[in-house]
């Protein structure tokens, strides 16, 4: 009887799962299935496609980097020090995922625009952020940002505090602490974090267009076509920056596995 309900058990859970699974599956495979293999072709050696898809990745990958230099310190706070408000500040840092994301282009925009005190110093050196490639990687990051803080903050709480006060003890620093003990045993959250914020990252629409229509990154090319040429030009773009990120996504996960598994 107990095995009966185990399997009886175990089969729902397959069944639920699997359409879970299906759900995130199907949609993708049937794009790719109903896409015009001519289409295809003749969209994968569009420059203007080729163009996109290069800037798209190459911003996202640069904010992604340049925002982990104030992200990877946030979280080790976050994950060692306890101090008033702390809850408040953990909320605020994952508003930007709730909040609709043209609304977050909307507060980029007026943060950046030429009438504010970071659009006026960007003017002395010549640069108007909206419609800029740094304009763009502002919006990206600041919809994609809490991926990388949260999941270096777990991967600081995961290092044993002790091995960090015995270092401490011994006589080193707290930067040579942070350096050789605490990163070095965290960075496999944190480059998850790192994948994960660049991937959604080159993925953002809503924030990106309010920001800067050109450049044209892919998000907004594949948006661009389908609003005046109709679905059978933006299916091809969208089939070929899915593979893209797909393969990259892969390779990421590859070298963390691949590196887990030898440190192991």
């Amino acid at each position: 009887m107990t095995r009966t309900h185990i399997s009886l058990f175990n089969l729902v859970l397959i069944f639920l799962g699997g359409l879970a699974l299906i759900f995130i599956i199907g949609p993708l495979l049937g794009m790719f299935l109903q896409t015009d293999a001519g289409m295809f072709s003749e969209t994968l050696f569009d420059t203007e496609v080729q163009e996109s898809i290069g800037l798209t990745l190459a911003i996202s990958f640069f904010g992604t980097l340049f925002f982990a230099i104030f992200s990877i310190p946030l979280a080790y706070v976050l994950a060692r020090k306890e101090f008033f408000g702390k809850r408040i500040l953990t909320a605020l840092i994952d508003l930007p995922v709730v909040i609709p994301h043209s609304a977050a282009g909307i507060a980029i925009l007026l943060f950046i625009s030429r009438d504010t005190l970071l659009g006026d110093i960007a003017a002395l050196f010549g640069l108007n952020m909206v419609g800029h490639p740094v304009g763009i990687a502002l919006a990206m990051s600041y919809v994609s940002i809490p991926f990388l803080i949260n999941a270096a903050r777990d991967g600081f709480r995961a290092v044993p505090e002790r091995y960090e006060k015995a270092a401490l003890s011994l006589g080193a620093s707290h930067t040579r602490v942070f350096f050789t003990i605490s990163l070095p045993l965290a960075w496999r959250s944190i480059l998850s974090g790192f994948v994960l914020m660049f991937g959604r990252g080159m993925s953002e629409f809503g924030a990106v267009v309010m920001v800067a229509y050109h450049p044209m990154v892919t998000p907004v090319l594949i948006y661009e076509r389908f609003s005046q040429f109709g679905l059978r030009y933006a299916q091809p773009v969208s089939v070929i920056f899915v593979t893209v990120c797909l393969l990259f996504f892969l390779a990421l996960r590859w070298i963390t596995l691949e590196k887990k598994t030898k440190g192991a």
